[in-house]
């Protein structure tokens, strides 16, 4: 079953300028669920929370949460304490400034939602012309849910978009020098191997073919057939880096 979000209502702060907007989750999971079943008798297993001290099951209305600070040591937080460090639901799409999008490394990019209006809006039209005519995106904060983000949105053809970041803290690059040195000759090879392999992105012709493996499975499985493993096609690997790229060259020609 395909879960459909809600829209959000929000708007974007631009100066003096607020324009009501929609926001619509662009990605929806496509992957297929499992429930887990006792082996014996088939049957859902439930999660029982249990308190090893107390050596008794625990109702939800008895669980407080906490931070470990210390190995074993706890501060408790009460609902009402949680609920005032949230940051404002109502929060609007502030623009912060207005950057180059090359200048925000792809890692950042988390989750992208469409804005939507729901009338015709002059100041909603007005901001995604000025922002494909400048070329800049708009680096803004907002709130989705319960938890606050930095973003950006940017001007497709048919409307905006808001793409959350991962915060810095978040994101782990190594640090690391490219050390081995490739001849001329090498990269030349390499070039050519990429030239002979050039072509478009084109996500129509995409296909998740686990999850399509998964729901012939299902239906196999439906039908009384066995499932067995697909056989796949070991490529004999080239140890030597120049007669690899002469031979996948010549192959690809």
């Amino acid at each position: 079953m395909v879960m459909v979000m809600p829209n959000i209502h929000s708007s974007i702060s631009f100066a003096l300028v607020n324009i009501p907007v929609l926001l619509n989750p662009i990605i929806k999971n496509n992957d297929t669920s499992f429930n887990q079943l006792h082996k014996k008798c088939l049957q859902r297993i439930k999660y029982v929370k249990y308190c090893p001290h107390c050596k008794k099951d625990v109702k939800e209305s008895d669980i407080v949460k906490a931070y470990q600070f210390e190995k074993d040591n706890y501060i408790v937080f009460s609902k009402t304490e949680l609920d005032n460090l949230k940051p404002d639901k109502d929060k609007e799409i502030e623009v912060i400034s207005f950057i180059k999008e090359t200048s925000v490394p792809p890692w950042y990019f988390e989750k992208s939602y469409f804005l939507n209006t729901e009338k015709k809006s002059k100041a909603y039209n007005l901001f995604y012309e000025a922002l494909k005519k400048t070329k800049r995106v708009a680096l803004v904060k907002t709130v989705i849910g319960p938890k606050f983000y930095y973003g950006i949105l940017k001007p497709l053809q048919n409307g905006i978009i808001l793409t959350t970041l991962y915060f810095e803290e978040e994101v782990r690059i190594p640090d690391k020098n490219m050390e081995v040195k490739v001849t001329n000759k090498e990269l030349d090879l390499a070039v050519k191997l990429i030239e002979s392999m050039d072509g478009d992105f084109e996500p129509h012709k995409y296909k998740d073919e686990y999850q399509e493996t998964l729901k012939k499975a299902i239906d196999d499985k439906l039908d009384g057939k066995k499932i067995t493993k697909t056989k796949s096609t070991n490529k004999k690997q080239i140890n030597d880096l120049m007669k690899a790229l002469e031979k996948s060259l010549k192959e690809k020609k």
